[in-house]
């Protein structure tokens, strides 16, 4: 028989637990999730700008898109620079396993590919506390896409441009160049800089702890590229009289050389050039000599390319003719106990004598009858002591001084371009005021379609008669006679000086320069050019740099299209034997 059994009676098994605490956990559990609920609002709605900061300290990156730079074309639409895509490589050392015998097996062929040595590649990848390394910039993107295809990890690659320059060492001086932030350093790259680079745009986006793109956030802000620069250069001008210049130094064994060619109507630079130049491609071994833009920064005597300009206003004064006899006799004369002295005596000249035989016996003269303040504001005129409103850095005005401290010796040798210094920019353009009936014209880089306008010097006139007496000093007994060049009428005014060193001169060393202008009647183009330091035996201007000035003159006007305004007599030899 059995019998039940009272639990609830028992003393073991009935529960004395009052009903409080039983409601009372259950509130603080009910507690505990308000709490984390509320703690839950609070961090994701009221305040959560720390931790959203947080979150993008640690994933969200802002990728710059970088602008297209703008390309720099000569006056015909040709390249003189552009921008190409480029590798860059770059790597986070502690990502990159160097223990693991694959990627250690790669790593030789990274080094080649990347030019560099494995002990240099090794180097950067060993600090392994760094998070970002730059192992090489601006690669072929050919090669960049080898090293990807390496599939190294820990190795990535960032797309970027860089320049190219298709005349290379021929306009180096004109372009210039761009570092690797694609930034302009010389030349042009560097004075038009803003207008080039234009304006990068972002991008905003979420990144997971190996760098890879999860997704975009926030507008992107598209690039916006730079733009295009065309130059007033004519690149074929460009190259021909690079080329000259370059073989006429190495022929003379000369230290440099410079070259300028300026359209006679708008002041456009149609050719500007340097040798020793660079390539701009390549810069690894660049020196102060080649990067130096002489033609503009370089200062010297002038010389004989003033005498124009003195003669110039003792016509337009009325003190002299063309025709007016000028005694040079003995070939020397002394001013305040100083003598100037010709290299030949040329006893009697004309005016025209004067300048056909570049007297400077015969130019004193002529200088000492007019007054200093009347020279120094001819030559200020000119564009001498003055910096030329050129865009382009490094431009220099050269030195003129006062009128009110020269000393008669001193007016004496400023008339024949001694105690004055220029560029040889200066130079070219101060012959614009022969080609521009007496009036000086600005010069631009930049292409321009219209007439510039000048500031008068001298008149009409004056500038017809000086025109007439550089064709002599280019023709038949004059200092220029290798400056002739074939179809076309030249004239122009040699020089040569003696180079300063300390408070003297420096035995042996001569700067030789022909500046003058073709064709003589109706000018198109003004040339000057200026050798330093030739040490061949031959120093002066007329030998020197007078056949640079005839081949330019003939290949600038050929390419530009003007017609031969002199007669071409075909050279027919007879009674040649052919061989068989």
């Amino acid at each position: 028989m059995s019998r039940s059994v009272c639990y609830g009676s028992s003393p073991l098994l009935t529960s004395r637990t009052p009903l409080w605490r039983s409601k009372f956990i259950v509130a603080l559990l009910a507690l505990g999730f308000v709490g984390l609920a509320a703690r839950a609002a609070y961090v994701q709605v009221v305040a959560n700008d720390f931790f959203l900061h947080q979150g993008e300290v640690r994933f969200a990156r802002t990728l710059e898109l970088p602008a297209h730079r703008g390309r720099i074309l000569d006056r015909n639409g040709l390249l003189l620079a552009s921008s190409v895509p480029a590798a860059s490589i770059w790597a986070i050392p502690e990502d990159v396993e160097q223990d693991d015998p694959e990627v250690r097996a790669k790593l030789p062929k990274l080094a080649q590919l990347l030019g560099m040595s494995l002990a240099d590649v090794q180097r950067k990848l060993a600090d392994e506390d760094k998070t970002f390394v730059w192992i090489k910039r601006q690669l072929d993107w050919d090669v960049g896409q080898q090293i990807v295809a390496l599939d190294i990890k820990g190795i990535y690659l960032r797309k970027e441009y860089k320049r190219q320059y298709p005349e290379g060492e021929a306009a180096a001086h004109i372009v210039g160049f761009t570092n690797v932030e694609d930034q302009g350093q010389e030349g042009v790259e560097l004075i038009f800089n803003q207008d080039l680079a234009g304006k990068p745009g972002s991008r905003r986006v979420i990144k997971d702890r190996m760098g890879r793109i999860v997704e975009g956030v926030g507008e992107d802000v598209p690039p916006v590229d730079g733009r295009d620069i065309q130059l007033s250069i004519d690149s074929k001008v460009q190259f021909f009289a690079y080329q000259k210049l370059r073989d006429q130094v190495q022929e003379h064994k000369a230290k440099a050389g410079s070259v300028v060619v300026l359209d006679a109507h708008t002041g456009e630079v149609l050719a500007l050039a340097n040798y020793p130049s660079y390539v701009p491609d390549d810069r690894r071994n660049l020196t102060g000599e080649q990067l130096r833009n002489r033609a503009l920064t370089d200062v010297f005597e002038p010389g004989s390319t003033m005498k124009p300009f003195t003669i110039g206003l003792a016509l337009e004064t009325g003190r002299v003719r063309p025709d007016t006899i000028i005694d040079t006799n003995p070939g020397r004369i002394t001013i305040t106990g100083s003598t100037i002295s010709d290299t030949h005596n040329y006893g009697v000249l004309t005016v025209q004598g004067v300048i056909q035989k570049s007297s400077n016996v015969g130019t004193t003269k002529i200088a000492m009858q007019m007054s200093p303040r009347e020279m120094w504001e001819t030559f200020s005129a000119a564009g001498f002591g003055q910096k030329p409103q050129l865009a382009f850095p490094g431009v220099v005005s050269g030195r003129l001084r006062p009128y009110k401290t020269w000393r008669p010796i001193e007016q004496a040798t400023m008339s024949y371009g001694y105690g004055l210094s220029a560029s040889l920019f200066q130079m070219a353009r101060s012959y614009t005021v022969f080609a521009n009936g007496g009036r000086v014209i600005p010069a631009t880089l930049l292409k321009s379609s219209t007439p510039a306008v000048g500031v008068p010097v001298f008149s009409e006139h004056t500038a017809d008669e000086i025109r007439k007496m550089l064709q002599m000093a280019a023709g038949p007994g004059g200092t220029g006679q290798k400056a002739q060049t074939v179809g076309y009428s030249v004239g122009g005014k040699s020089g040569t000086a003696r180079k300063q060193q300390g408070k003297g001169y420096a035995s042996g060393k001569y700067r030789s320069w022909f500046t003058g202008m073709a064709p003589i009647d109706k000018p198109r183009i003004i040339v000057a050019v200026m050798i330093d330091e030739p040490s061949n035996g031959q120093v002066y201007g007329g030998l020197v740099a007078a056949p640079v000035f005839s081949v330019v003159v003939q290949q600038t006007l050929r390419l530009m299209g003007v017609p031969p305004d002199m007669d071409v007599k075909p050279q027919i030899v007879a009674d040649v034997e052919e061989p068989l």
